[in-house]
């Protein structure tokens, strides 16, 4: 889905939808590239992640796989492309997390999406809205998840 298909929702339609699958994003690919790069910004080389031919020989996973913490950041766009807009936002916010297991590892080069369930919505005031998602991070070709977290978003209308 992109900005041009988005369906819009009122807070009501939201409301309705409470326990339902809302979205799922399309795929993202976690090359090397993302995965150096995601490196170079969190100081984190370590060699499972950025040393191709020693993690070939030396880990179980054939190769080199993305941090976690690179999966779950992948959320942010995930979510801009899976959850349908709301009608009178002025903006939306990260909330956070309730809850993140990491599940299976995302070797170099695999695609990733997310499947999000609205799990709960909390009118916090007369503009602002309190999200709750269930969202499985699905990796192309695999039975086990990359992850599922608890995301928290929060909408504030104008």
């Amino acid at each position: 889905m992109n900005a041009a298909t988005k369906e819009t929702l009122t807070v009501d339609q939201i409301m309705g939808r409470i326990g339902q699958n809302i979205g799922t994003s399309k795929w993202f690919t976690v090359d090397q590239k993302r995965i150096d790069e995601f490196a170079g910004a969190t100081e984190d080389h370590q060699f499972i992640h950025v040393d191709v031919e020693r993690a070939t020989k030396e880990t179980p996973f054939g190769g080199t796989i993305a941090h976690g913490f690179l999966t779950l950041s992948l959320l942010a766009p995930m979510g801009y492309d899976a959850l349908p807009s709301i009608a009178n936002r002025a903006m939306g916010i990260n909330y956070g997390l309730d809850k993140v297991r990491f599940i299976n590892p995302v070797r170099a080069g695999s695609k990733v999406r997310g499947h999000y369930k609205l799990m709960n919505v909390t009118q916090r005031s007369p503009k602002e809205l309190l999200f709750k998602y269930e969202v499985t991070v699905e990796i192309e070709g695999q039975e086990k998840p990359a992850l599922i977290a608890e995301s928290l978003g929060m909408a504030v209308l104008q």
